[in-house]
C-alpha cells in the first residue's frame, strides 16, 4: 500500500509540472491554486510575477460556515475565494487544477467560483 501512495503523488507530481509549464499567473490575470487534502480543500490566487498570494480561502478557516459533504464543501469555498476576489478587484484568473483530474470536488470549487464571478 505505501508503494501505490508513492505512485499516486509521483503521477500528480508529474502532471503538476506538465501543467505548469505552459500556466502561470500575471498581475492582470492572476492564477486560481487548488490543493485538496482527505480532510479539507484549499484555494489560493496566486501572482506569479510578483511571488505573492492575493486570495485565499479554505474549507477549514475560520470564516468559513458550510455544512454538508465534501463536494457541497468545495462549491462553498469556491464561491467565498470568488467574493474574496471579487472585492479585491479581481475578475479573470486562469485555473490551475494542482495535477488533480477535473472531477468530483475540485469541479465543485471551479463551479462555485465561477458562481460567485470569477471568469476562467
Amino acid at each position: 500500500m505505501i508503494i501505490m501512495a508513492g505512485q499516486k503523488a509521483s503521477r500528480r507530481e508529474r502532471i503538476k509540472k506538465g501543467i505548469r509549464k505552459n500556466l502561470a499567473g500575471t498581475s492582470e490575470r492572476p492564477r486560481l491554486s487548488v490543493f485538496r487534502s482527505n480532510k479539507g480543500i484549499y484555494a489560493q490566487i496566486i501572482d506569479d510575477n510578483a511571488g505573492k498570494t492575493l486570495v485565499a480561502a479554505s474549507s477549514l478557516s475560520k470564516d468559513f460556515v458550510a455544512s454538508g459533504n465534501k463536494v457541497d464543501q468545495s462549491k462553498a469555498v469556491g464561491k467565498l475565494v470568488a467574493e474574496k476576489a471579487v472585492a479585491a478587484g479581481i475578475n479573470k484568473v486562469v485555473f490551475d487544477r494542482n495535477g488533480y483530474l477535473y472531477h468530483g470536488r475540485i469541479k465543485s470549487l471551479a463551479e462555485g467560483a465561477r458562481e460567485g464571478g470569477l471568469d476562467f
